[in-house]
């Protein structure tokens, strides 16, 4: 059913930031409230992320307000609050196509826009991406081009934030870094940068000081005996009389701002307007709240991140509707089996960056606070943190999703894999994800895990399987880097509890015997092959059916008999087919000298843009349908369509 969502009077005649700009000043609160508006009745009724946007509609309104974008380059960190931004930037009437297939990106992305000035997904790299656009701008004679990042406290938690101020702070290129500070991510912000902003925004007597300074100042003439150097020394040294609260970015050589309030608009004009005219590198400091307009998003701002579709009114968040029993999500049951293992197992840590509930080590954080820890949106601490651990012995789960996990990858070769330290890496969101689309697709870790020396590679099929991998990796026996994927969202097994067991490293099983053809699924794109082979058993094929388990080591044993037996062969995989297991079977047959006709099908050479997981593995061809589809084809069958 198609449902009809209005913009308000002031926002329907927003196409551009010209025409938002027709508008006085006294009426930019109209507009912030038509627009959360807006957002709140598409969200509801289409889904995405909701509370991120609330939480900037005020600095969105204001940014395009008071710049001149899409030449004054506006970058947006992770991207989960630029709902606000698209709608202002000629989207507004495509809006309700946000992450569905074919329509717009749930995040800002360069070939959708010409205000989308760097594509995002992962966070903390605006203030590097401005800072380049920055210096670019000056080494072309741009000098009244601005470049603002907008990035969250969570965000600048990650070492690349640093790196970047550390760089900006000694440049004269026109930068404003804009901190929205709302104490939270997606969970709770965590660590002593957490506690540094606190500090700054509840110290009454630094920012009383610093109003009287500013009055003080506006007072004195500033002429020839009382310059205007002189009344910037007077402040700074008043201000480190009273608090050393700006001292970290004005360190890094930062004009520091604020902090202010992020949802009194008319005040976020006034400032922005006069730091368009101070040059060089400047924080602004404002504070939010994340969810701010929707009362439920605003008290339990987590469960709002993206909280599916609900009813606008009550609050009542849309469940699915299951015929039978329902079975799991697969991080689920990482988190409750990670704890049993604990319970029997001292040496068991848990670590994750900012996604103990995505990952749902959240669990044993609550059951054991002291055996597990999340680090903050930190991968490569993440990493070299868990070897550390590991060097004295502790056996530790470090949970990170597959595209987190690339940030990491030199931590993973450097300090893990050359020194041959058994981390446990739990690779959540594996495969094609979903409506968050290429920036968050789990597609290459089988590939770039692959290749690490003494690195095992697992994929379970289902959860008695990852408990079983699980199990595996956390005994004494077992001293090298372990790597575990498994996809986002539900397994397959309702009766999930199963005595675990311990699987030999390296060893795949044979689920079914056949004729003819031998399919080799790894992981859980097995389930989508068991459900092929059902519907071609009716057309006479009956191929048989391996679950590898393994992508490293392989079951080399296992292969022996399949190529002795097997001409014609699939591998299937949830990962990109260059470097994947298909290519480890290739690498195989051709050391071994076996002739086969092998049909690899996994994620293709290109990027597979967003839609719902199951319109995904259609368009790629991997779905049952897909599978099917290639049985009929090597057996000389007619190819369904649809």
């Amino acid at each position: 059913m198609q449902i009809n969502i209005t913009p308000g009077a002031l926002l329907a005649q927003i196409n551009n930031p010209d025409d938002l700009k027709k508008f006085s000043k006294e009426q930019m609160q109209q507009v912030t409230d038509e627009l959360r508006q807006y957002i709140i009745d598409v969200v509801s009724v289409h889904g995405g992320h909701f509370a991120a946007s609330l939480g900037v509609v005020e600095l969105s309104v204001a940014l395009h307000y008071v710049f001149n974008t899409p030449y004054d380059q506006l970058v947006w960190d992770v991207g989960h609050q630029s709902y606000g931004h698209k709608i202002l930037t000629g989207r507004r009437d495509s809006f309700p196509t946000n992450r569905k297939q074919h329509g717009l990106s749930g995040f800002p992305k360069r070939s959708e826009s010409e205000y989308d000035t760097f594509g995002v997904g992962h966070s903390s790299t605006s203030i590097s991406a401005a800072l380049g656009m920055a210096m670019a701008s000056q080494y072309k004679g741009e000098t009244d081009r601005q470049h603002i990042a907008v990035i969250g406290d969570g965000a600048m938690t990650a070492g690349i934030s640093f790196e970047a101020m550390n760089h900006a702070g000694v440049e004269k290129s026109n930068v404003i870094i804009i901190l929205n500070d709302n104490g939270i991510s997606i969970d709770a912000n965590v660590g002593a940068l957490k506690e540094y902003l606190t500090d700054i925004t509840t110290s009454h007597t630094y920012n009383k000081v610093k109003d009287d300074v500013w009055k003080l100042l506006g007072k004195l003439p500033v002429g020839k005996t009382f310059s205007r150097a002189m009344a910037a020394k007077l402040t700074e040294g008043l201000k480190g009389m009273v608090s050393s609260s700006s001292n970290l970015f004005e360190a890094l050589k930062l004009r520091y701002f604020g902090p202010i309030d992020g949802h009194n608009v008319a005040k976020l004009i006034e400032t922005l307007q006069d730091l368009k005219d101070i040059p060089g590198p400047k924080l602004l400091h404002i504070k939010t709240v994340k969810g701010k307009g929707y009362e439920l998003a605003e008290k339990d701002q987590t469960k709002w991140h993206a909280p599916g579709l609900f009813d606008k009114v009550t609050g009542k968040i849309a469940k699915k509707i299951y015929e039978v029993k329902q079975a799991p999500k697969y991080q689920d049951v990482f988190g409750h089996t990670i704890i049993e293992l604990a319970e029997k197992n001292d040496k068991i840590m848990g670590v994750t960056p900012a996604m103990p509930s995505g990952c749902s080590l959240k669990f044993m954080m609550e059951a054991m606070p002291n055996r597990a820890f999340d680090v903050g949106i930190c991968e490569q601490h993440a990493v070299t943190l868990s070897a550390g651990m590991a060097t004295q012995g502790l056996r530790v789960f470090c949970n990170i999703y597959s595209s987190f996990m690339q940030r990491a990858y030199d931590m993973v070769i450097h300090d893990v894999a050359i020194q041959k330290l058994p981390v446990i890496f739990c690779l959540d969101r594996a495969g094609l994800v979903g409506e968050d689309g290429p920036t968050h697709h789990g597609c290459y870790d089988i590939a770039y895990m692959r290749c690490v020396p003494h690195m095992i590679v697992s994929a379970p099929m289902n959860e008695a399987e990852l408990r079983d991998l699980m199990y595996t990796a956390q005994l004494e026996k077992n001293q090298l880097p372990f790597s575990i994927r498994y996809p986002r969202g539900e397994g397959v097994m309702p009766e999930w509890r199963t005595q675990m067991k311990e699987i030999k490293i390296g060893t795949g099983r044979k689920l079914k015997d056949g004729e003819e053809i031998a399919i080799l699924s790894f992981g859980h794109p097995g389930n989508f092959a068991a459900e092929a082979i059902r519907d071609v058993k009716k057309e006479g094929i009956n191929p048989a059916h391996y679950d590898m388990r393994f992508a490293k080591p392989l079951d080399e044993e296992m292969l022996h008999e399949v190529f002795a037996k097997f001409n014609k062969i699939i591998t299937i995989e949830d990962g990109i087919i260059v470097g994947g297991i298909g290519s480890a079977v290739l690498e195989f047959m051709n050391e071994h000298g076996y002739k086969a006709d092998v049909k690899i099908m996994g994620i293709p050479d290109r990027l597979v843009e967003h839609g719902t997981p199951k319109q995904l593995y259609d368009e790629i061809g991997i779905d049952a349908n897909g599978i099917a589809n290639m049985l009929r084809e090597m057996v000389g069958l007619k190819v369904a369509v649809g």
